[in-house]
């Protein structure tokens, strides 16, 4: 069989597999059957060809779906296991693609009466009680002063990167210098350690402003992530595995897996002068065996998924559905539209026409410079070369992954893949 019938039938099946409450037998026709056009969807091609004749990609999965219909899918170069092709199954570090998913977590606990958004964040956890807010830091000794924060965190700063706690490789001069201190990990890691007992010892670090007056993008979903223990009495992969991932049928996507999956997850590449390399060739690599060796206990709320990206479309379609897929309700509609406003009022996270819900940014106003999508567009995406996006306005879905970390080309891949999705939109 040629490639392009092996592509062709593969795309049906992903129609039908994928979303089957919005497809029959009789409708899995082309894009133009959803108002796409096949011939400008062959310019995303070019586009991720023309990056990997260029080596600033090593390979990638791109997915693109528009009112339950897969009409784009294509998977490009090597994954950097024995040189062998990227394949649609292959198994991606999602990062923080994982924080909509854990967000959603949540909103079950809130939908079931076991916490509120407004709650503070101590009623649960009370190691966050009595927060302080840093002042000044020596960067030599790490030491540092702080003073009383006027309000606790709430559960909805938690979600909405409001709290005042950061990240340390974002701010490596503040809280990289205390939480490293503390050896409080930034995300996913291979460490004999729990969740829940560098949650605490997080709790007790001051924040770097007072809840509620910054957006600052941080550790909140780790923590929300043992929120979620505490408030199901099971660990955050049980529950996000019983109450999401299986419901969606989301089979290849996990916390950790096996080393035999090994030759399933692509391999991580890094930017070094310009020059693409295997970053599994360097042995001093942070977590470059992650997910599948390691102690296996540290469930990264905002950043420990791996999975594939049929497996993330159905999150998303879940999403645009207002909560359901195939006849599974994973959240209420009123609960999607929460997580779908703005919930930071008029601070900026630095990006024009951008606010942040639960879980994601959410374009409220056209952006002038960059990209064709819509207003209410909902999106984010992770350290390592990843993204999505979710328009409400014209049905669509999509999802891009890579596995580079640096990668001085990213916004150019990014950016011009949702132009070119948005501009192949004909009806």
């Amino acid at each position: 069989m040629k490639l392009k019938n092996i592509t062709t039938c593969l795309l049906l099946i992903l129609n039908f597999s994928l979303f089957a409450q919005n497809s029959t037998k009789n409708d899995l026709n082309t894009p133009e059957s959803v108002g796409i056009s096949s011939e400008r969807l062959k310019r995303i091609d070019a586009h991720l060809k023309d990056h990997l004749d260029k080596k600033w990609i090593p390979g990638a999965v791109a997915m693109v779906a528009r009112k339950g219909k897969v009409v784009y899918s294509t998977v490009i170069g090597t994954s950097g296991i024995n040189n062998q092709k990227l394949k649609f199954d292959d198994v991606f570090r999602l990062a923080s693609m994982t924080k909509p998913i854990v967000t959603t977590a949540i909103m079950i606990l809130v939908e079931e009466g076991k916490c509120t958004l407004e709650e503070p964040l101590s009623k649960y956890i009370p190691e966050f009680k009595n927060p302080t807010i840093l002042k000044e830091i020596n960067s030599n000794d790490s030491t540092y002063t702080s003073e009383p924060s006027p309000s606790e965190i709430t559960i909805r700063q938690l979600l909405s990167h409001t709290s005042g706690i950061g990240y340390g490789f974002t701010n490596p001069k503040l809280s990289g210098v205390i939480y490293g201190k503390a050896k409080i990990p930034d995300g996913a890691t291979l460490d004999n350690i729990t969740i829940g007992e560098k949650m605490k010892i997080l709790a007790k670090q001051p924040l770097l402003h007072a809840p509620g007056t910054k957006w600052t993008y941080g550790l909140g979903i780790d923590v929300a992530g043992y929120l979620v223990e505490v408030l199901s009495g099971k660990n955050l992969s049980d529950f996000c595995e019983e109450r999401i991932l299986k419901p969606l049928g989301m089979v290849d996507t996990h916390f950790y897996r096996p080393e035999s999956d090994e030759s399933r997850v692509v391999h991580l590449y890094t930017e070094i002068n310009g020059n693409l390399m295997d970053a599994m060739s360097f042995p001093q690599a942070k977590n470059q065996y992650y997910p599948t060796r390691g102690a296996k206990s540290y469930f990264s709320g905002g950043g420990g998924l791996s999975g594939t990206a049929p497996d993330y479309m159905k999150f998303m379609q879940m999403i645009l559905n207002g909560g359901t897929l195939n006849g599974t309700r994973i959240l209420s509609r009123k609960s999607i539209e929460a997580m779908s406003n703005n919930q930071i009022g008029d601070l900026s996270i630095n990006t024009s026409g951008t606010k942040f819900g639960l879980g994601f940014s959410i374009e409220v106003a056209q952006s002038s410079y960059r990209k064709l999508g819509s207003v209410g567009r909902l999106g984010w995406g992770g350290l390592y070369n990843t993204t999505f996006w979710i328009d409400p306005k014209e049905q669509v879905v999509a999802v891009l992954l890579t596995q580079i970390y640096p990668s001085s080309h990213q916004r150019e891949l990014y950016d011009k893949f949702e132009n070119l999705v948005y501009q192949a939109i004909v009806d």
